[in-house]
Parts: structure tokens; C-alpha cells; sequence
């Protein structure tokens, strides 16, 4: 193992303590979404996963599905990140993970299992480099929805590069094989699973910053108390110190 590897796995998430700078905005307003619409395009072409486009945007039909919350990550007011939470239920089952790989899902889906599926997942190519930590926070939204809709499964449909950090933080396995993914002209994407019910404990324990109070889950994903602009983010117990979590 390189010294930089071994250093990664080893180094605090600073996460914990970019709380206070952070603010998880649900996207609603023309203007919002357009602004991550944006941060697609930069976040998919410097990735080199599309072609250049007029628009210079990214959306496509799941934005305005019925089943779909967008949210922004802001750190001191600038948007950072961005992430698409489908929840998918018997009734709801609109996402890409259901067209993709409706062999897979639409089974356990009539037996009356919940996913929580996040999409569309999105960085600004320079912010994520000063801010390592920014998966994190962004992919913890996904973390709290499976919490606040009793999730049985959460998914993540991801490009190969990314497996293995899900596999690390989240217990991710993959449960499906490769397949094309809509736009993407490089790359395809794999459908991974992890047992949110039995896992649970064992992810908060590895990674405190997913932890969350009943009052900021409600906050996010009740719609009918959802703001525009959301609260930072609270913690359940006392605030974490950056040591608290680890790359584990």
C-alpha cells in the first residue's frame, strides 16, 4: 500500500467540521434548478462521461418525477454538490435505477420493499478538490432518507472508479452487472445495494457523520414542512470533533 493510500484510509473526514458552514438546500425555483442543472454539465464533462452541449445543462424527465427530492449543497453559500433522492415504493418507482434495471428491483418492489435511490450525484470540479470531504456531506442525504422513509435497501447505481468508496462507507455490494447508462458515451454503471436495516449501526459506528436528529430528517423530507432554505444540518448528540471520523 502507497503512503498516499494508506494516508487516505488513515485521515480524518473533515465533514464534522464543515457543519457549520453547511446548508442542505431543497431545489425548487426555476433559477435553482438551473444553477444545478449547470453543475451537472461540469461536474459530467470534466469527468469526461458527456459531449459538450448548447445548453451547457443536464436534466432529464425523473427531475420532475412525483417520488424526487433535489437538493444543493451550499458551504458558505456557494453551491458545491448536488444529489437526486428517488424514494421507490410499490406505488412509486419512477427513477433510472427502475428503468435500467427493472429486473432486478420491480420483484421486491411488489413484495413491498422501500428503496432509497440517489442520482444524479454532482460536484463542482474545483470545489470538490479543495473540499475532500464533500461526498460526504452530499451522500449523507441519501444516509438520512433511508432513515426518515424506513428503508429497507439503499441503492446507488455507480461508475466502476466509485465502487469502492461505497463498498467502504455505505457496505455496498454490487447486485447487478454493468449496463449503459443514458448520455454517458464512456462509461457504463453497475447497480450496488446494501441492507440499510441490518447495517445500520455498523455504518453510524464506522461514520458518525451520518448520524442525524428526527427534527433535521423531518426538515428535508417532510412535505409539509419542507423550506427553501434548510437549517444546517444538527447532529443528535454533541457536536462531533473532525477525529471523530475516520476513513475507516
Amino acid at each position: 500500500m502507497s503512503p498516499q493510500t494508506e494516508q487516505r484510509r488513515t485521515s480524518p473526514v473533515r465533514g464534522a467540521a464543515l457543519f457549520d458552514r453547511t446548508d442542505y438546500r431543497l431545489i425548487e425555483t426555476p433559477e435553482d434548478r438551473d444553477a444545478v442543472y449547470h453543475l451537472r454539465y461540469k461536474a459530467y464533462l470534466n469527468g469526461g462521461l458527456i459531449l459538450p452541449s448548447e445548453s451547457c445543462q443536464v436534466r432529464d424527465v425523473y427531475d420532475d418525477a412525483p417520488n424526487v427530492w433535489i437538493f444543493g449543497v451550499y458551504i458558505d453559500g456557494e453551491l458545491c454538490s448536488s444529489v437526486r433522492i428517488h424514494l421507490l415504493t410499490r406505488e412509486w418507482r419512477s427513477s433510472y435505477a427502475t428503468e435500467l434495471y427493472g429486473d432486478v428491483l420491480h420483484t421486491r418492489l411488489d413484495r413491498g420493499e422501500v428503496f432509497v435511490d440517489p442520482a444524479r450525484l454532482a460536484a463542482d470540479p474545483v470545489k470538490a478538490k479543495r473540499l475532500p470531504e464533500l461526498p460526504y456531506l452530499t451522500l449523507r442525504l441519501a444516509y438520512l432518507a433511508c432513515e426518515y422513509f424506513n428503508a429497507d435497501t439503499g441503492l446507488a447505481m455507480v461508475r466502476p472508479d466509485h465502487q469502492p468508496f461505497y463498498r467502504r462507507v455505505f457496505l455496498h455490494e454490487p447486485v447487478a452487472e454493468p449496463r449503459a447508462f443514458p448520455g454517458w458515451h464512456t462509461m457504463k454503471t453497475s447497480l450496488m445495494a446494501s441492507d440499510f436495516k441490518n447495517l445500520r449501526e455498523k455504518v453510524l459506528t464506522r461514520f458518525p457523520i451520518m448520524r442525524s436528529s428526527a427534527f433535521e430528517r423531518r426538515m428535508l423530507f417532510d412535505r409539509n414542512s419542507q423550506r427553501q432554505a434548510m437549517s444546517r444540518p444538527v447532529l443528535v448528540s454533541a457536536p462531533l470533533s473532525p477525529s471523530a471520523v475516520t476513513l475507516g
